[in-house]
């Protein structure tokens, strides 16, 4: 009977502990779950308003400063939270430095990237809709994230490039300037009249309105080839013309010189076969 009743008494004894720690830290814990959803909600809509904004003004810093407010915002009221049910804050910020400082050891590659991604922003050598070549591709900025440049390609093909490896190699932005020199050579035979040759070119020139006048194109000989006179073609037209502008600059030529005579010279060999007895 002693047996039992002590049994009854440390069981009693236990729900009454248990019940005391319910009362104690339950308020907490439901306020520190209020607290974590609400807190959620209130991040994500002022990255969200923040978002709007930025992106009217600046889309390039939008996504890459909305993405860290968020993270920074998100860790701030993780520690919060877990003051609130009764976690030694100082001791659990000494573990996630401990942890930040293993995991960016770890992680050191994408630590350049983010550094990478924050001198871009700051210098600005391109913004999102600029057209660059890097990396080996050519395309235009779709966006700036915190670690990575996303590029789309002209064929419609999606780059992730490391803002680490842009913001240390050497890279071109072909939107800076608005108004673009074509370069073209195009080459004659040296039975050739050259100044007719040059007349066709200019004509051409005259003729399409996409071609600037200033600057002024440039028409002159280029150099003395093996098997041609090159022409040296260096019109001025817009950044956005200019492939459009090239490609049919290509097919005017050659049609305008098959009419006029001009003669397109191209490697030829002559083969002299010798019958031996």
């Amino acid at each position: 009977m002693e047996d039992v009743f002590s049994t009854n008494i440390d069981v009693s004894e236990l729900l009454d502990h248990a019940l005391s720690l319910v009362l104690t830290y339950a308020p907490k814990l439901l306020l520190a779950i209020v607290t974590l959803v609400v807190g959620l909600w209130l991040i994500n809509r002022f990255v969200g308003i923040l978002d709007k904004r930025l992106g009217k003004k600046d889309p390039t810093l939008n996504k890459f400063l909305c993405g860290l407010i968020s993270a920074v915002l998100k860790v701030m009221l993780l520690i919060s939270v877990a003051s609130m049910i009764g976690i030694e804050t100082t001791s659990f910020i000494a573990v996630i430095g401990a942890a930040g400082l293993a995991i960016g050891l770890a992680l050191q590659g994408s630590l350049a990237n983010f550094a990478g991604g924050v001198l871009i922003l700051i210098f600005k050598p391109f913004k999102v809709g600029d057209t660059i070549e890097a990396e080996g591709y050519i395309g235009s900025v779709n966006e700036i994230q915190i670690l990575y440049t996303v590029v789309n390609t002209f064929d419609n093909r999606r780059i992730v490039i490391p803002n680490g490896s842009l913001s240390n190699a050497t890279l071109v932005n072909i939107s800076v300037y608005d108004k673009r020199r074509c370069d073209m050579t195009f080459g004659i035979g040296y039975g050739d009249d050259i100044d007719k040759a040059k007349d066709i070119l200019k004509r051409l020139f005259e003729e399409d309105e996409r071609s600037l006048t200033d600057p002024a194109p440039r028409i002159s000989v280029g150099g003395l080839g093996d098997n041609s006179v090159d022409l040296m073609f260096r019109p001025w037209v817009a950044t956005d013309d200019l492939w459009p502008y090239y490609w049919d600059m290509q097919e005017k030529v050659k049609k305008a010189f098959d009419k006029e005579g001009i003669s397109i010279p191209f490697p030829q060999r002559d083969v002299h076969l010798y019958k031996t007895e």
